[in-house]
């Protein structure tokens, strides 16, 4: 027993000169080993090699601000472990990505651009019609996971983006909408696959520090908008440590010595993420076999989604990026094939400001130019993506999920010996397909902009500045964009609905449609609103028409005013005849006034409710609805 204990003794000794010796680069660091534990010590010997000995240098003797050394080495414990390969790993790409930027590489050198293979769709076609009843049928083998790490500061709205409603007819969150989107096209697809077994889809959103609490409590206060809590999966992503200097050194949180600074690593890590959580094997297991990727302020993207998904199961691509046409030198990413001298090749989002250089620098002189359609014939991508789950698995079991990163530093001068600020590594989630081999099938899926895409990501201000005739991406265009897009489909399937009016909002110009909006369990396809929609319908331009019933048929329906008709599921009801009443009118609003809230004022507009005709069927059975 004793000699154990000698023994044991000499192993401490040991340990302890052995960690001095390591230590000796840092006295700091070295006179404060007797505080820490031998995992604290091993993450200060890691930064000591990795040359981050300046994160030492102002500790204090032991016995001073101990449990601040100890609370330092627990964030650098996080750091470390929720990196792929740790930071060792993060340093090294750092390095070599600072080095490159300092140097003014190209990331494209040796690369030629050609136009990757794909499908344009038209909305309401036979074509599309086709796609959507094929994807439809693939919604029951399908896993959704929505990019939600942040907040609506940059909107001048400080909730969490997901919270804010997508019009204001209703008042639906987009986050409604989504789960509401999913639960209905899962139900038409198990209707659809008959007798098949029944699965709930799941849905996964990537949260950070910024979101993650107000996300539960939304879905939460919501009863989870009628999913089952066991549906959602919330992942939460961590920052990423800053960097100084272009040697990599860590940057000192300002405001805390004990801290290194971290800042948002971008929506990339959400392969990283459902990697490591082991969701994927799981869905892999229960017969999935697609992952729908989708981001949190576009209101119209459920509306593409159907016949995205039959393209991909139609061209069976492992990775189908969802597009919208693009205007040449547009200020959107163009989706691009790359060919490289050494024979690599890669279809990926390649950001405006660089398409055009490298299509001239690679024998177009002209550069990006529409082509006969009118359009680039680079597609605009939107990051929504569908990645077929079995070769996706495949793939991050060797990557572990890293993405390819980029680092953005800006510099005080021409030097660029300084930065301004401290820079961090950023991924993107649309990157992936850049570590896939050449055999990969990688397309593309474009559908209208109308139809498809319209996000929610600019201020009044910085929106009233966009150049005329270019998107303004603001809460006060996404709303008119939901109602365009309702009237255009209600076209399609034969109803007359009125030319728009043009007004101004927030300093926006932009066109106001009857403000037609339905549940996503009425229509979640074109086929659905054909269905419905039978004789001879007209909406006025000053009409609001709201659907909420599943079961809901309009025949020979003229609305001039507002109409809401709402039932419940075992209740058809057909609806008619002439409704004239003085509707609900889109009133302007001064975007400054403060006894408005904040999502009201950063639209410029508000809805003033004068007169509806308004009808719950609440009992199941057949009815009529002719005012």
């Amino acid at each position: 027993m004793a000699s154990s204990a000698v023994n044991s003794a000499i192993e401490k000794l040991a340990n302890l000169q052995l960690n001095e010796l390591s230590t000796s680069s840092s006295p700091n660091l070295q006179k404060n080993l007797s505080i820490l534990s031998p995992e604290q010590i091993e993450l200060g010997k890691m930064l000591l090699e990795l040359g981050q000995g300046h994160l030492f240098e102002h500790w204090p003797d032991p016995g001073v601000e101990d449990d601040d050394k100890k609370a330092f080495l627990a964030q650098v414990s996080i750091l470390n472990s929720s990196y792929p390969g740790g930071l060792s790993s993060y340093i090294k790409t750092a390095r070599e990505l600072l080095a490159d930027s300092k140097a003014g590489k190209n990331p494209f050198d040796g690369f030629t651009p050609s136009v990757p293979s794909g499908e344009v769709l038209t909305c309401g076609d036979d074509n599309f019609i086709q796609y959507e009843d094929i994807g439809v049928k693939q919604v029951q083998n399908a896993a959704f996971v929505l990019v939600a790490g942040g907040l609506g500061e940059r909107l001048g709205y400080r909730g969490i983006k997901l919270a804010l409603p997508m019009e204001t007819t209703t008042g639906t969150c987009f986050l409604q909408h989504y789960i509401e989107s999913i639960l209905s096209l899962s139900e038409t697809s198990i209707k659809q696959a008959q007798g098949e077994c029944r699965r709930d889809a799941p849905l996964v959103i990537m949260t950070s520090d910024d979101t993650h609490e107000r996300t539960l409590q939304l879905l939460e206060s919501n009863s989870y908008f009628g999913m089952k809590p066991t549906q959602v999966k919330l992942l939460k992503q961590e920052k990423v440590a800053c960097l100084a200097d272009n040697d990599a050194r860590l940057a000192i949180d300002p405001d805390n010595k004990y801290r290194i600074q971290t800042k948002p690593h971008g929506h990339g890590d959400v392969h990283a993420l459902l990697y490591s959580s082991g969701l994927l094997k799981e869905w892999k297991d229960n017969g999935l076999r697609w992952v729908l990727f989708f981001q949190d302020t576009n209101g119209l993207l459920f509306k593409a989604i159907p016949a995205a998904l039959g393209v991909s199961a139609t061209k069976e691509y492992h990775v189908n990026s969802l597009a919208v046409p693009r205007k040449a030198k547009e200020a959107i990413g163009g989706i691009t094939k790359l060919t490289h001298t050494d024979g690599r090749e890669m279809v990926i989002n390649v950001e405006y400001n660089q398409l055009d250089p490298l299509l001239r620098a690679t024998g177009h002189p002209d550069g990006d130019v529409n082509c006969e359609t009118g359009y680039s014939p680079y597609p605009g991508n939107i990051n929504q993506l569908i990645l077929e789950l079995g070769p996706y698995i495949d793939e991050l079991s060797k990557t572990g999920g890293a993405i390819k990163e980029f680092v953005n530093p800006k510099y005080k001068d021409s030097t660029k010996t300084e930065f301004k600020s401290s820079t961090r590594l950023e991924c993107m989630m649309q990157d992936y397909p850049k570590t896939l081999s050449p055999s990969a099938r990688v397309g593309f899926t474009v559908t209208e902009t109308w139809l498809a895409y319209a996000p929610v990501k600019n201020n009044p201000e910085d929106a009233a500045k966009v150049p005329k005739g270019n998107p303004y991406h603001s809460a006060t265009s996404g709303e008119m964009a939901i109602y365009r897009a309702n009237s255009m489909i209600l076209k399609k399937a034969g109803v007359e609905v009125d030319d728009p009016v043009t007004q101004v909002f927030n300093g926006q110009e932009v066109e106001v449609w009857s403000r037609i909006v339905w549940k996503p369990k009425w229509a979640v396809t074109f086929s659905d609103v054909k269905s419905k929609v039978t004789g001879n319908n007209s909406v006025s331009q000053k009409s609001t028409l709201v659907i909420k019933g599943r079961d809901i048929f309009i025949e020979d329906l003229s609305l001039d005013g507002a109409l809401i008709v709402d039932s419940v599921d075992d209740a058809e009801v057909k609806v008619g005849g002439s409704v004239c009443n003085n509707g609900w009118t889109v009133e302007s609003i001064d975007k400054d006034s403060s006894d408005l809230p904040e999502e009201v004022r950063i639209r410029g507009f508000k809805i003033i409710k004068t007169e509806q005709v308004q009808q719950l069927f609440s009992e199941p059975g057949k009815f009529s609805l002719k005012p």
